[in-house]
């Protein structure tokens, strides 16, 4: 059967939420619309609850669950649903949030309108604690290639760096053979500021479509007194090798000196958090293995010649080849003015 859209939804021991997850995805006013989970080997009820939905809801016929036997991990999931979507677009949540009964309508009529290969709703954050946030974009149309990449790449993170609550054609997804790393951590940071260098057309929606009920998902939210295997954090220093990669071809684009400066600024905050948690790390890091990972991706001379970011790229570059004690010392000194460490 041909659907205009997929939402597709990794699912892994979601018992406690995902009820409430489907209520919201099935609720969408747009009527042709295939809810694709593939539960990557839960030993709770999460797959007894999609069932028991499947079975009584009008729109069951279009739930289609697949399962694995064993977990695979969230990037294999989600490459899974890449391969057996039937949508024209494709649509990510996680099991734990919400969207709007209107977040599909309305990027589809966004998409339509402009013929755009993707469009991001706005979105906001409820944490734990309760605290609530907003993330809202203006209005933007990007009608170029590489203006997407040059917005996304501006400063820090232009776009959110979830591969969720956006809508974008499966076929660029699939044409350009996009795929989500294998690794636990920042998988979809990586996905994402991929997928922006091969748009051409998109739209960015000040309207808030996604709710993410924030869980323990990252290194910051790790609490200080907890003991942290040092291959886990490992694991967030290989998803930005990944970004330092693809030199050759992105050597010459304007967003270039972003990018740079975005892999090696991960890097930064990511040795400043395990300063902040030193004692707590098993086995330890020591400093010339934290300075390796500050390696820049661009040459001296390649820095000298961008046009943007030059002096922030140049500093992260020398910052890079100082001899490891300094190096770090520097990192510490600058994560605490930064309130960091």
């Amino acid at each position: 059967m041909h659907y205009d859209v997929t939402i597709g939804i990794p699912v892994y021991q979601a018992e406690d939420y995902i009820r409430k997850m489907m209520e919201s995805a099935l609720a969408q006013h747009y009527p042709n619309i295939e809810y694709l989970l593939i539960d990557d080997g839960s030993s709770d009820k999460s797959t007894d609850i999609i069932q028991e939905i499947k079975s009584a809801h009008p729109r069951g016929t279009d739930i289609h669950l697949l399962s694995h036997s064993h977990n695979q991990g969230v990037s294999k999931t989600r490459n899974q649903i890449i391969d057996e979507a039937q949508g024209e677009y494709l649509y990510f949540m996680d099991a734990d949030d919400i969207i709007s009964d209107n977040a599909i309508s309305l990027l589809v009529q966004k998409a339509k309108e402009y013929n755009a290969d993707i469009v991001f709703g706005s979105y906001e954050k409820v944490e734990l604690s309760g605290e609530h946030s907003i993330y809202q974009y203006p209005e933007l149309l990007f009608e170029g290639l590489d203006d997407l990449s040059n917005f996304a790449y501006r400063k820090y993170f232009g776009i959110q760096a979830s591969a969720c609550n956006f809508l974008v054609k499966l076929s660029v997804v699939r044409e350009k053979e996009i795929r989500f790393m294998d690794s636990k951590f920042w998988e979809d940071t990586v996905f994402v500021l991929e997928l922006v260098t091969y748009i051409q057309r998109a739209v960015l929606l000040p309207n808030i479509t996604y709710t993410y009920l924030c869980r323990f998902h990252s290194l910051t939210d790790i609490k200080p007194y907890e003991i942290i295997e040092k291959k886990e954090i490992i694991h967030y220093f290989e998803a930005v090798e990944q970004l330092k990669q693809r030199k050759q071809q992105l050597a010459n684009k304007a967003y270039y000196p972003g990018r740079c400066y975005i892999a090696v600024m991960s890097d930064f905050y990511i040795i400043c958090n395990i300063m902040k948690r030193w004692k707590y790390i098993s086995p330890a890091f020591n400093f010339q293995e934290l300075k390796n990972y500050m390696k820049h991706p661009a040459s001296i001379l390649e820095i000298l010649s961008f046009k943007n970011k030059r002096l922030q790229n140049l500093m992260l570059y020398i910052l890079g080849k100082l001899p490891a004690t300094t190096c770090i010392q520097l990192i510490i000194f600058a994560g605490k003015r930064k309130g960091l460490i």
